[in-house]
């Protein structure tokens, strides 16, 4: 079984970028892992469909709009993460996640397990770092992929 831990964002939009930055933060943890793929999914495009449907599982990185304080970390899994992806969406990116997602499902090629782990901006504005608040989650998000991953190892 693979894992496909897919980092949304872009990093030039400081906490927009904390996809990547959680992708990049897992790096080492992960680097023997024949099972998992870290891949850095940028502001999304339907390239990115491919890669989705060929996983067994897949976990989604991204900057949320979760109506909490910032730099909180929350995690939808399967049924809950399409529930939260077909809420109302703002999304800067050229491609909707939940448009790749409904490729996959098209398809008959949906990922087995799925799950967002998202993350309460605070500023989407021009910077390369993300803010204090979000940069102090990105170890919350990392753990709660590391989850993930191990329990569906299982």
């Amino acid at each position: 079984m693979s894992t496909l831990v897919l980092g949304i964002g872009n990093t030039l939009l400081t906490d927009e970028g904390v996809g990547i930055h959680v992708i990049n933060a897992l790096e080492a943890r992960f680097a023997d892992a024949d099972d998992v793929v870290l891949l850095d999914g940028g502001t999304l495009s339907f390239t990115l469909a491919g890669a989705i449907e060929d996983a067994d599982h897949l976990i989604v990185v991204d900057a949320s709009e979760l109506k909490s304080a910032p730099g909180t970390v929350r995690t939808f899994i399967n049924a809950d993460m399409d529930a939260f992806l077909n809420g109302p969406r703002r999304s800067v990116h050229e491609v909707g996640l939940m448009d790749l997602m409904t490729i996959a499902r098209l398809v008959d090629r949906l990922p087995e397990r799925r799950a967002l782990v998202g993350i309460q901006p605070e500023e989407m504005g021009w910077g390369e770092l993300p803010t204090a608040a979000v940069a102090a989650a990105i170890p919350a998000a990392c753990g709660e992929v590391a989850q993930l991953i191990e329990a569906w190892r299982g």
